[in-house]
């Protein structure tokens, strides 16, 4: 049965998701599915969608899926967003989150703030991955204004691309297109990233399967650790997004932390024609 499927609407800096809740009741949410839930005329209307699912390594399993359908290894801001509700439901600080990337732990800083350990960023070629070996600090692609970005894995493909001028840079248009370069065999998420100091970057991110969003856990990371491979930036930055400002470190032991915001914006039950499949 599909009726009285509740959900609970999330954003972490405006980066918002539609959660669902399968651990006591499996739902099956396929590609169709996403795609009506998320659009934001005839469904609820999201980034991405959230299937929270039973593990036996960790506080929960995490499934991502985005706007357009296609399912994503890793989102940071999902991540503190689950995060959030399984530390609510136990009272517990630390949360451990399987992904298709990896187990994530999560700790909560205070209230309605949460902390993400995304993992060692990966640079070899074929873990982003590329079609061809690459200098992935300073990849040969090029569009319009922007060129020789800086690529790594956060568990999902990013480019970021440093520029000078982000008011005037027409993302959306150079985000779809680059998005798909052929460069990219799983297409990727592109950032354009603006240096304003060694710890403050400002970032725009056209997101794989999404679009634009108003924030980006998983790129606001790429971003730092980019910039810093780059000698742009330290390895603490604040990253001033469209929705917020996301804290990351890139600690010593190669691991990257995320802190930001999480809100629960209203909860809801899906109408019965949102999960057909």
């Amino acid at each position: 049965m599909r009726n009285g499927v509740t959900f609970v609407k999330m954003h972490g800096a405006g980066n918002d998701f539609v959660v669902l809740d399968g651990r006591a009741r499996a739902i099956a949410v396929a590609q169709d599915d996403a795609l009506r839930i998320a659009d934001r005329h005839r469904g609820v209307g999201c980034d991405q969608i959230v299937l929270i699912e039973s593990a036996d390594d960790a506080d929960a399993f995490m499934r991502i899926l985005n706007a357009d359908g296609s399912e994503s290894a890793a989102c940071g801001n999902a991540t503190r967003c689950v995060a959030a509700l399984l530390a609510a439901e136990n009272g517990a600080r630390q949360v451990s989150i399987r992904t298709n990337a990896g187990i994530l732990q999560a700790t909560i800083k205070g209230p309605n703030l949460v902390e993400v350990d995304m993992g060692e960023p990966r640079f070899d070629w074929s873990d982003i991955p590329l079609v061809e070996p690459a200098d992935t600090a300073s990849l040969r692609l090029a569009m319009g204004p922007v060129a020789s970005p800086a690529a790594c894995s956060m568990g999902n493909p990013h480019a970021t691309f440093f520029v000078d001028d982000l008011k005037h840079l027409s993302v959306d248009t150079l985000g779809p297109a680059l998005e798909r370069a052929r460069i990219f065999p799983q297409r990727a998420n592109i950032g354009f990233a603006r240096i304003d100091a060694p710890d403050r970057i400002r970032l725009r991110v056209w997101e794989r399967g999404v679009g634009m969003t108003l924030a980006c856990g998983s790129g606001a990371c790429a971003a730092l650790v980019n910039a810093h491979r780059r000698g742009l930036a330290s390895r603490h930055a604040d990253i001033e997004m469209d929705g917020g400002i996301l804290s990351v470190t890139w600690r010593n032991d190669n691991h990257v932390l995320m802190e930001g915001p999480v809100v629960i914006a209203f909860e809801g039950t899906l109408a019965p024609e949102m999960l057909v499949a």
